[in-house]
């Protein structure tokens, strides 16, 4: 007796002039990939418009074959509404588009967003007492469109069903890879995301964009060198007196300034960069985590443990388990009770 195959799950990726290609062609990548890896066909995925034809995205990229929105089947899984240019976003917020999506709303498993794509689910009213995201360089913009929306702006994307929204651009293929997790398993999921070589698989929770870039852009030209220096090599002596020092400041001066200017401590960024080097290194090895302490800057395993519980969430073999090439080793600080 065979197992009868489950219907494959129907997406539609909302597209209009002035889109961001990739916001669309992104998660249109994954599902494929999903088929193609997972054995079985999972998705469906139709690619539409207001009036169907042909999509112009804002890059010039030219997406044929769009089916017009009132052809969509009624047994839709998931919607998504990709983000763009300001005058293509104008344009849908006030079409036929946001009073369809209302009148899907009740039979549609998931309503999603990437990027400013947000700014269309706000105008449908589907954000408002709700957790959400967007790009973070749209979000005071989104808040203030729409102050009911509770925006997490540092998340990569949020899910509050059956509403989900996600940051700028590549943000898209992370909640998409959540979507496939959820809908095929963790192992279909990293699958795609090696086959697309992308660099991890982010959890929602995630920064939008790295702390040293953010940490630097604040920065002006007098530390930005040692900032970047801290970055990329955050072992060895960091300690407020040494980074003074290479700063030519002294060390009330030099903790006032960077403060000042980056908005975190000269401590709490070494700490970062210590987490963030941590983190690549369980991501792309298979070293015992006391070589990785070693090699990311922590004096002890503790410190790598606590590090992590602050600023991933997660211990560091979770971490490993989730995103990395090799199980966390047997035995290891993580499999110990979380100390006190």
């Amino acid at each position: 007796m065979t197992t009868p195959q489950r219907q494959a799950r129907t997406i539609a990726l909302i597209g209009y002039e002035g889109v961001q290609s990739l916001d669309l062609v992104g998660p249109m990548e994954v599902f494929s990939m999903a088929n193609n890896l997972g054995g079985v066909t999972a998705y469906e995925v139709i690619l539409a418009s207001l009036d169907g034809g042909e999509i112009v995205a804002n890059s010039g990229l030219r997406l044929g074959g769009a089916v017009a929105i009132a052809d969509l089947p009624p047994g839709l899984d998931t919607i998504l509404v990709g983000g763009g240019s300001e005058a293509g976003l104008r344009a849908i917020q006030h079409s036929g588009v946001v009073e369809w999506l209302r009148g899907r709303r009740n039979t549609t498993r998931r309503i999603s967003s990437v990027c400013s794509g947000a700014f269309v689910l706000a105008q449908a009213g589907f954000l408002d007492g709700r957790r959400a995201t967007t790009h973070w360089a749209a979000c005071d913009q989104l808040q203030a469109f729409r102050p009911a929306v509770q925006l997490e702006p540092d998340a990569i994307f949020v899910a509050d069903p059956p509403f989900y929204t996600s940051a700028g651009v590549t943000a898209g293929i992370d909640l998409c890879l959540a979507f496939v997790e959820a809908d095929c398993g963790p192992d279909v999921a990293l699958a795609v995301a090696r086959n697309l070589v992308l660099f991890m698989r982010r959890p929602g929770g995630q920064t939008q964009y790295s702390a040293g870039l953010n940490v630097q852009a604040a920065a002006t030209p007098k530390l930005r060198r040692l900032i970047a220096d801290i970055s990329a090599n955050p072992s060895g002596d960091l300690a407020l007196p040494r980074l003074a020092d290479l700063a030519g400041m002294a060390e009330r001066t030099f903790s006032r300034v960077f403060q000042k200017e980056t908005g975190v401590t000269p401590a709490a960024f070494v700490e970062i960069a210590r987490v963030n080097r941590a983190k690549a290194l369980l991501e792309a090895s298979d070293w015992p985590l006391a070589r990785i302490t070693e090699r990311a800057g922590f004096g002890s395993l503790d410190g790598l443990h606590r590090a992590f519980l602050k600023r991933v969430g997660a211990t560091p073999g979770d971490y490993r388990r989730r995103f990395g090439r090799a199980p966390a080793e047997p035995g290891s600080w993580d499999d110990l009770a979380v100390r006190p």
